[in-house]
């Protein structure tokens, strides 16, 4: 046996040694805290480790391994074997994926965002896209609509958001800025403090994450219903790393996706929806409604600008764009 082993070894991949296997050990980079937004990656782990009778364990580290924006750069190189990021953090790296945070995509459900991720995930384009990065898609981190808490003096029309910085990402951020919004990007644990100091008065995000990075804590008011669509967060490992499981391990790690999904969903429409009303009230924050005929104003401006300027570009590129935009919109038509 040589004297050194390569980092994918010692990262915990099963070696027989002594007719023994040695236990599989991956690590996990997340960021922020435990919180909605990971409750999959905790349950996922949970599971592999029961049906392998804690052969097979998932360390995972809140911001230890990495910056959330470098995340999908480390399972590249195999710092680590599992790593969440979002499509919109760095959109050149995965073009495929962004097709899924287009604004006005019109999904209804977190169920709905769950078979949208995993069709668009396993299309043959998106493989390739990935594997780039020596990355494999596992599940996606379903989210709902976003909408924004600001400060300041609360928005009445959607003219009002004229020149407001907002911190808004991907199809969001194009959406804010059909509107007259000045979109910025920045890591959801960077917002708090610029919020705080005034680089952004607004802040995009789902509702676990405003409760989560405190923008609800100096926030004035929260718009109901803009619904300008979603972020894409899907969890992926590295496809050396998966290739090298065990047949036992590897069918511990792929069976238990779909019930640690389950377990998001039904944690994220109880206890973190249950919670975000009364967290509202409690702080007195305003709610604001924009009524119909400025919502479809809204999507006539950003929808179908956002949807064709993605289709050029992705084209332009090399994929199949119109191909993946048929899949999530045909999905969308049908109700899946």
């Amino acid at each position: 046996m040589t004297k050194y082993l390569s980092r994918t070894a010692l990262a915990g991949i099963a070696i027989v040694f002594a007719g023994e296997a040695v236990a599989t050990e991956w690590n996990v980079s997340l960021w922020g805290k435990r919180r909605a937004f990971t409750e999959h990656v905790e349950k996922l782990a949970e599971l592999v480790s029961s049906k392998t009778d804690g052969a097979f364990t998932m360390n995972i580290s809140y911001g230890g391994l990495s910056k959330n924006r470098e995340n999908l750069d480390g399972i590249s190189i195999g710092a680590f074997e599992m790593a969440q990021f979002c499509a919109g953090y760095h959109r050149d790296k995965n073009p495929s994926i962004t097709v899924l945070e287009l604004p006005f995509l019109g999904v209804t459900s977190l169920e709905q965002e769950v078979a949208l991720s995993m069709a668009v995930y396993q299309h043959p384009a998106t493989v390739a896209d990935l594997s780039r990065w020596n990355a494999t898609l596992l599940m996606p981190s379903p989210l709902p609509q976003y909408n924004i808490v600001g400060v300041g003096d609360a928005p009445e029309t959607l003219a009002d958001f004229e020149g407001l910085s907002v911190r808004a990402t991907g199809g969001i951020g194009a959406a804010m800025e059909a509107i007259g919004a000045v979109p910025t990007s920045m890591s959801a644990s960077e917002v708090r403090q610029a919020m705080d100091s005034g680089v952004v008065k607004a802040v995009s995000f789902a509702p676990h994450a405003h409760m989560s990075f405190g923008t609800i804590e100096n926030g004035t008011w929260w718009t109901t219903n803009l619904n300008p669509g979603t972020v894409n967060c899907p969890v992926v490992v590295n496809s050396d790393a998966l290739a090298d499981l065990s047949d036992e391990h590897r069918e511990a790690l792929t069976s238990s996706v779909d019930e640690a999904l389950d377990h998001y969903i039904a944690n994220y429409n109880g206890a973190t929806m249950d919670a975000w009303g009364p967290a509202l009230e409690e702080r007195g924050i305003k709610q604001v409604t924009f009524s119909d005929e400025e919502i479809a104003a809204f999507k006539e401006a950003a929808a179908e600008p956002a949807a064709a300027a993605w289709l050029e570009q992705n084209a332009a590129a090399g994929l199949p764009a119109q191909e993946l935009y048929d899949l999530v919109t045909g999905m969308i038509a049908e109700g899946s």
